[in-house]
């Protein structure tokens, strides 16, 4: 496995995000491949939380690149991002859909009912797969032993506007594998 380290985080979020997309996603006994991501600019863009959440800001501030930046979306929702700091730019790449690859049984208890290709199809949804919570804020992922990613083959990636948020939504930083069953919506 080549684990990813934090060195791959110090660069622009837009690179991260698009170079993601292929690699394995690994937490606490569950894989999964990274087919979906979306890219957030800690400057500039109205779309990232460090638009208007000081807390957000002092996360960038406070954290390494590569640090787990885990918040609760509409109060229903744990979503998954990678802190990303470089010279070129700081921000956040939202994990967005993955493509489960081991510890299906664990994902199925959590999401019982749901289709196998489908159970990470989604940011809330990958995250109530693999176990994720508001405990991982700010966790140094890439260190821990049973954690990480890998990166993986080299896939087609596509972009397109980014989805689910309400301003800047027509800047192209969402990428993806568009041969993936598993991807939140079809790009």
């Amino acid at each position: 496995m080549d684990r990813v380290t934090a060195l791959f985080f110090q660069r622009d979020p837009v690179t991260c995000a698009r170079e993601l997309i292929g690699a394995s996603f690994h937490w606490q006994g569950c894989v999964g491949r990274i087919v979906e991501t979306e890219a957030y600019a800690a400057v500039g863009d109205p779309a990232c939380h460090t638009w208007n959440r000081p807390g957000a800001r002092r996360f960038v501030e406070n954290h390494h690149p590569g640090d787990a930046y885990v918040y609760l979306n509409y109060g229903v929702h744990w979503l998954f991002n990678v802190l990303v700091k470089g010279d070129d730019g700081s921000g956040f790449v939202l994990l967005r859909a993955l493509a489960p690859e081991s510890g299906l049984e664990r994902m199925r208890e959590r999401k019982p009912g749901i289709k196998d290709h489908l159970l990470g199809a989604g940011p809330g949804k990958l995250t109530r797969a693999f176990g994720i919570d508001g405990s991982a804020h700010g966790m140094s992922f890439l260190e821990a032993p049973d954690c990480g990613i890998s990166l993986g083959r080299s896939v087609k990636t596509v972009a397109g506007g980014r989805i689910g948020i309400s301003r800047a939504a027509e800047i192209p930083w969402r990428f993806g594998d568009p041969s993936s069953t598993s991807l939140s919506r079809k790009f």
